[in-house]
């Protein structure tokens, strides 16, 4: 899964991302200049995966992992409706979901570049940035299908017609200020838009970054944000970029000890991965034995054979069936002999849907 972190100029964007990624992203004022993005990697947190430990002992132990990218200073011109293009663009496309830092935070020697903190028309003016991009990309589209319906074969005139309806009637809805996400889409226009890559049909995770005075209240304040602002596909958090950052450099044994007297609750990270896992619908399963213990992340209702791919496209090519037990079962098992001796490991073919945590082995023959 890759994330790509995009705000304002001195929305603490940078900040949230060391958070996120235990990272160390310089944060100044004058990085932003620099014009690269910081790449970071994040262990997912999860408790079931050292039960799996504790159970085969394995010589090596891998999580799932999230790849967080932090771009760089918002391209000149942006919030002028001038649009994000280029690298920023082919970057951002090559995302999965889109993290949005908005500031809400004061700090008198971090001055907004609008000259004052408003949450709100700092995410409006976002929004409109990427539906410039995606508008840029669809009126280019139409217009070269107009040309091509001009002297199109008969066989074919009338795929590049529906196409062209399509894509006008999106353009039409997104010029309404309704992304493509919120937009209803026949099977067709789902599927057509996978080519695209628009960055209004990402799942977005909005994090509002809060001063440290307003952390007791940040619970209430997430939950009336989400009546605000969650719409399908979009999240809502609400943490402190800042002490979040401050507690991601501790160990570990003093950052519990801190979240635990100041009371900041869920670690950002774990926090952003959990909302993330939700808003792109997806879930762990695991593969064990005294090699390695390992975590893999596959979307929702993904079938067996397909779950095998993600291992090696040899095991799916050669997907016999899987041997299957609910990572509680395994749990409470101990151990595969006694689970398989208490009858509770099933076997399943290749249009199995898997399950979050189910604790699986391929058989296969290529």
């Amino acid at each position: 899964m890759e994330i790509g972190i995009v705000g304002l100029p001195k929305s603490g964007k940078t900040t949230v991302f060391n958070a996120l990624s235990r990272g160390s992203a310089d944060i100044s004022p004058f990085s932003a200049s620099t014009a690269k993005p910081n790449l970071g990697v994040a262990k997912v947190p999860d408790p079931r995966l050292k039960i799996l430990v504790d159970i085969f002992n394995p010589r090596r132990t891998v999580p799932a992992e999230v790849r967080y990218i932090d771009f760089p200073g918002t391209p000149e011109g942006l919030t002028r409706s001038q649009g994000i293009t280029g690298e920023f663009l082919n970057l951002l496309q090559r995302t999965d979901a889109l993290l949005h830092v908005v500031r809400a935070f004061p700090n008198p020697s971090v001055p907004h570049v609008e000259g004052n903190v408003d949450p709100h028309r700092d995410l409006v003016s976002m929004d409109m940035e990427l539906a410039f991009a995606d508008l840029a990309i669809l009126e280019r589209r139409v217009e070269r299908l107009g040309s091509e319906l001009k002297s199109a074969k008969a066989s074919e005139r009338e795929a590049k017609q529906r196409e062209h309806a399509i894509l006008d009637r999106i353009k039409g809805e997104l010029g309404r200020e309704m992304p493509i996400r919120e937009q209803q889409l026949s099977a067709e226009g789902a599927k057509l838009l996978e080519n695209f890559q628009f960055l209004t049909a990402k799942p977005m995770l909005i994090v509002w970054n809060i001063g440290e005075e307003d952390v007791p209240q940040a619970a209430e304040l997430e939950e009336k944000l989400r009546g605000q602002y969650a719409r399908p596909g979009v999240e809502v958090a609400a943490l402190c970029g800042k002490l979040e950052m401050e507690l991601a450099e501790m160990e570990e044994g003093e950052e519990a000890e801190f979240r635990k007297a100041m009371g900041p609750g869920e670690s950002g990270l774990s926090r952003g991965i959990r909302l993330s896992y939700a808003l792109l619908g997806l879930i762990s399963f695991f593969t064990v034995g005294p090699d390695e213990v390992k975590a893999w992340t596959i979307p929702c209702n993904t079938p067996a054979v397909r779950a095998a791919g993600k291992i090696h496209s040899d095991i799916e090519r050669g997907f016999i069936r899987a041997e299957v037990i609910s990572f509680d079962d395994m749990a409470r098992c101990g151990s595969l002999a006694e689970a398989r001796k208490k009858g509770l490991l099933r076997l399943e073919g290749k249009t199995y849907q898997v399950q979050d945590g189910d604790v699986i082995t391929f058989l296969f023959n290529v």
